[in-house]
């Protein structure tokens, strides 16, 4: 099973059963591969990428937690026969080909039926965080518009959508929260567009050689399709940085107090 057909297996069944916090996703799987690695490692650019790439798939954090146990026992059994450490594992990228093949055995495994839900308030989306991270989303990018003139009008015409989704959310009639999370997934698309697009070649073409590089010891252990997500991930997250931008999805609302 390939990675795209991993994915349309996941999101049929086991998604449904295991879909989590978003916070609890991301902040998971760096607890995870700290304590197995047996020291504090900050993840880089490139795994943060990487749990993207799994997370938009709709990975299961179960499958994750799995394949990096499953990659560290093994590791962990070698340096045992071969009565030494080995080098120690420094990416989250070394996990990846365990993490796939784990998510397979519980596609395998899914009876096809899922319990109920969770509802999202119970993952801390009240109204009043969500219009408040809508509202400081916005104030960031007026913020970057007064400084980034080449992007300047497509900045401002975002914090003014963010507003009046921050306005929806207020009224007698909000969105729910999958309908909000979905336009601001298009927003974000249309803002990755129009900063690649009003970048310089040569900082697109550093930016990808930084990824190639960064990505070089672990090609081995993705597909094609994996490493072409996750070079995207990366390109996108530092073209952020470079306008000192945030990201728009619900899940980043759990990166703040």
């Amino acid at each position: 099973m390939d990675f795209a057909s991993s994915t349309s297996a996941t999101r049929t069944g086991i998604d449904a059963a295991k879909r989590v916090n978003y916070y609890e996703y991301f902040s998971e799987i760096e607890e995870r591969f700290s304590q197995r690695r047996g020291s504090i490692l900050l993840l880089s650019t490139l795994d943060w990428a990487l749990i993207e790439t799994w997370r938009e798939a709709g990975i299961p954090l179960e499958a994750v937690l799995r394949g990096i146990d499953n990659a560290f026992d093994k590791h962990d059994a070698k340096a045992l026969k071969a009565g030494s450490r080995l080098r120690k594992v420094n990416g989250l990228a070394w996990c990846a080909q365990a993490v796939m093949q784990a998510a397979e055995e519980m596609v395998e495994a899914a009876t096809g039926t899922a319990p109920a839900r969770r509802e999202p308030q119970e993952s801390g989306f009240e109204t009043d965080r969500v219009t408040a991270f809508l509202e400081r989303n916005a104030t960031a990018f007026d913020t970057a518009a007064q400084t980034s003139y080449t992007v300047q009008s497509h900045l401002t015409a975002t914090a003014t959508r963010l507003r009046e989704l921050a306005a929806t959310m207020r009224s007698q009639q909000p969105l729910a929260l999958d309908d909000l999370d979905r336009t601001l997934t298009v927003l974000e698309e249309k803002l990755f567009a129009a900063l690649e697009a009003n970048a310089t070649e040569q900082q697109l073409v550093e930016l990808k050689v930084q990824a190639d590089r960064e990505l070089a010891p672990y090609r081995s252990r993705m597909s094609v399709v994996q490493l072409r997500q996750v070079q995207q991930q990366f390109l996108h997250k530092r073209l952020l940085e470079f306008y000192s931008l945030p990201r728009l999805s619900l899940f980043y609302m759990g990166h703040e107090a």
